[in-house]
């Protein structure tokens, strides 16, 4: 039995599927910040880690469509967390949001398997932009 949209994911009052998403954010303002940005973009399914351990259980617990992940996180950095992530699930959106802006490290978490990055700070615009961009990229049929 399907509640809402495809997948059985619920559906929000304008008709679109409503996308769960995971923010990884050892700080809680961030965290915050994100959310209410989200919530400006009509994203209100939102889990929560502070480090990169929590975000994995939840991850394998609860797989929401779309992880934001912070590099400089405790227990597990995000460059890890990512590498975990895609040895289990390759097709997961994962977009890193860091202060980490040097061209090497864009680099690396490409190669490790992010899809999309946004080097904070970063406005509602550009966070709307790299998450229909990311989500896009996502749906379209492999060629």
């Amino acid at each position: 039995m399907e509640v809402g949209g495809p997948g059985g994911r619920a559906a929000d009052p304008r008709g679109d599927e409503v996308m769960k998403i995971m923010l990884v954010d050892d700080s809680r303002t961030i965290r915050n910040i994100q959310k209410n940005v989200l919530a400006r973009l009509g994203h209100t399914d939102i889990l929560e880690a502070g480090d990169g351990l929590e975000a994995l259980a939840l991850f394998q617990n609860d797989r929401p469509d779309l992880i934001l992940i912070d590099w400089n996180t405790p227990k597990m950095d995000g460059i890890t967390l990512v590498r975990e992530i895609r040895s289990k699930d390759q097709e997961l959106p994962l977009i890193m949001c860091t202060t980490e802006a040097e061209k090497s490290r864009v680099i690396e978490a490409l190669k490790a398997g992010v899809n999309n990055y946004i080097v904070k700070p970063f406005s509602t615009e550009t966070l709307a932009e790299k998450i229909q961009q990311t989500m896009e990229k996502a749906k379209a049929p492999a060629s």
